[in-house]
C-alpha cells in the first residue's frame, strides 16, 4: 500500500535562516524594574556627551588622521603588532597635525583605549565609535567610560613602583571613587589616603593564607601587614593624577573632586551593582557558571544588564577567564550565554577569545564573536563558519534547547540549519561528531509531529549510537 501523501515534501526544511536567528530559549520573564534616575544635578546625556567629546577631542583627531592616512592599501600604523604607533608614522602625524611625536603617541593610546581605533595584529582600523562620533551620544559616552575603566593604562605608574602595590591600589580605587561620589564635593587627599590604607589592608587580609602544621595549642601568630600610608601616598598621587588625566576628577591644592562625567560614571557602576544585588539569584556574588544560570530566565536586555553588573564587580581579565571556563563545560546553554556576556566585555576580551580558536568546542562561538567584534552584521556573521562548523554549532544549540527549552522550540530550530533538506542535515550531523548528537536526534524525533521525519531522525540516532552508516 502506498501513501497518497508525498512524503519527500515533508522532509524539506523551510528557507534557511542565519544561525543568529535561531530561537533562544529561556528568555521568558521581563524585567519589571524601572529605569533609575541619575542623582539630582547630573547633566543631561547630551551635555555629558559634549564633555566626553571635549576630553577625547585630541584622540579623535589622531584617529581621524589615521583613518585617512592609514586606510586599506596604505602603510601599517603600528610597530611589531603591539598596538604601538610606529616611529615614522608618529613623526608624520606630528608634522601634519602640528603635534610632537610624543603627543601623537599619547593621543593614539587614548584613542585605542576608548575604542576609536582598533588594532588587530599589525593592522589598525577605525573603531565603530569613531564612525558614530558626531551623531551618537551613547557611543561617545561608552568610549569615555572605556577610557575611564582603563585609567591605569592611560597614565602608567612610575617604573620604580612595586607591581604588587600598584595592583592593590588599582583594586582599591573603586571604593575611593565611591566615597568621592557619596561626598558630592571636594575631599581632602589625606582623608582619601586613610581610606585607601584601610582598603588595601582589607585586601591583604582577605588573601592571607598562613600554612601551619604545628600543634593546635600553639597557633601561628603571623598577621597580614597593614598598609603603610607613606608607601601608598605616591601611589594615590599617581592614581588621582591618572583619573584627572582622563577627565574623571579634578585634583589639586590637597583636594580631589569628581567631575560631572566622573560622578555620572561612578553612579552608573554603583547602580549596576545594586541591580545585580537585588536580583533573585544574587548574581553579582556568584561565579560565572552560577551567574549565567541565574541569567538564563531573563530577557536579553535584562541579562545584559546582569552581565554588566557582574563584570563591573571584578577585574576584566579574571572575569573573561571565568566565562571561558564556564563555556568549556557540558551545558551548551551556558556556552552560548558565556559568549553573550563576552560580547558585553567587548575589545578587552579579544585576545582570550582569539586564543580559544583551536578548541573545537568553542571555535564556532569564537569565530562568530570575532566577526561581530570586527563589525560584521550579526545576521551575516554565520558566513565566517565552514559548513562543518555551522553544523556543529547547530547541534550544540539544539542540545541547549533540548536541555532547557520546550519541544516546539526544538522543532523550530530546524529553520537555523544550513542544509536545505532533512536527509542532508542528518548526514552531516552524523559526520560532525558532536558528543550530544544522539541525545539531540532522539529529542528531535520525539518532538517532531511528522511521523516520517521522526522515523528518519530516530534511524540516524540509532546509526550514530551503534557506529553504523
Amino acid at each position: 500500500m502506498t501513501s497518497r501523501i508525498p512524503r519527500d515534501s515533508r522532509l524539506r526544511l523551510v528557507r534557511p535562516r542565519p544561525l543568529a536567528a535561531a530561537p533562544r530559549a529561556m528568555n521568558q520573564r521581563p524585567s519589571r524594574r524601572t529605569a533609575p534616575r541619575p542623582p539630582e544635578g547630573t547633566p543631561a546625556r547630551s551635555e555629558l556627551a559634549r564633555m566626553a567629546r571635549a576630553v577625547l577631542a585630541d584622540a579623535a583627531r589622531v584617529a581621524r588622521w589615521a583613518d585617512a592616512a592609514l586606510g586599506p592599501g596604505r602603510e601599517s600604523g603600528t610597530a611589531d603588532g603591539k598596538a604601538t604607533l610606529a616611529a615614522a608614522t608618529a613623526e608624520r602625524a606630528g608634522r601634519e597635525l602640528g603635534l610632537t611625536a610624543a603627543q601623537v603617541r599619547a593621543d593614539w593610546d587614548i584613542a585605542r583605549l576608548a575604542g576609536l581605533v582598533e588594532v588587530h595584529g599589525d593592522n589598525a582600523r577605525p573603531g565603530w565609535r569613531l564612525r558614530a562620533w558626531d551623531r551618537d551620544d551613547s557611543a561617545v559616552l561608552r568610549g569615555w567610560v572605556a577610557l575611564f575603566d582603563a585609567w591605569s593604562l592611560a597614565h602608567p605608574e612610575a617604573a620604580d613602583q612595586e607591581p604588587a602595590a600598584v595592583a592593590e591600589v588599582v583594586s582599591a580605587m573603586p571604593q575611593v571613587l565611591s566615597f568621592l561620589h557619596l561626598s558630592a564635593g571636594p575631599v581632602p587627599v589625606a582623608q582619601l589616603l586613610d581610606l585607601l590604607q584601610q582598603r588595601v589592608t582589607e585586601l591583604r587580609t582577605e588573601r592571607c593564607e598562613v600554612p601551619y602544621d604545628g600543634p593546635l595549642s600553639d597557633p601561628p601568630k603571623q598577621r597580614p601587614d597593614s598598609a603603610d600610608d607613606t608607601a601608598l601616598a605616591p601611589l594615590l598621587d599617581w592614581a588621582l593624577g591618572a583619573l584627572a588625566s582622563v577627565g574623571a576628577l579634578t585634583y589639586g591644592d590637597g583636594q580631589a573632586t569628581l567631575t560631572p562625567l566622573g560622578n555620572w560614571a561612578v553612579w552608573v557602576k554603583l547602580e549596576q551593582i545594586c541591580v545585580a544585588a537585588q536580583s533573585p539569584a544574587g548574581n553579582i556574588e556568584q561565579g560565572a557558571e552560577d551567574m549565567l544560570r541565574g541569567c538564563a530566565q531573563l530577557r536579553p536586555n535584562a541579562a545584559r544588564a546582569e552581565y554588566r553588573a557582574w563584570l563591573a564587580a571584578r577585574p576584566v581579565g579574571s572575569a573573561v577567564t571565568e566565562l571561558l571556563q564556564a563555556a568549556r563545560g557540558e551545558d551548551a546553554l551556558l556556552r552560548g550565554l558565556a559568549f553573550e556576556a563576552l560580547r558585553v566585555v567587548g575589545a578587552p576580551a579579544e585576545p582570550d577569545v582569539r586564543a580559544v580558536l583551536e578548541e573545537p568546542t568553542l571555535r564556532p562561538y569564537a569565530l562568530l564573536w570575532l566577526a561581530e567584534h570586527d563589525g560584521v552584521d550579526p545576521e551575516d556573521a554565520h558566513e565566517v563558519l565552514t559548513r562543518e562548523e555551522a553544523t556543529w554549532l547547530w547541534v550544540d544549540t539544539a542540545a541547549a534547547v533540548a536541555d532547557h527549552g520546550e519541544a516546539p522550540l526544538l522543532v523550530r530550530h530546524l529553520e537555523a540549519a544550513v542544509q536545505p533538506t532533512v536527509p542532508m542535515l542528518l548526514e552531516e550531523v552524523q559526520a560532525v561528531g558532536h558528543p550530544r548528537t544522539v541525545q539531540v536526534l532522539v529529542a528531535l524525533a520525539a518532538a517532531h509531529p511528522d511521523p516520517a521525519l521522526a522515523k528518519a531522525v530516530r534511524r540516524a540516532a540509532f546509526q550514530v549510537h551503534t557506529g553504523g552508516s
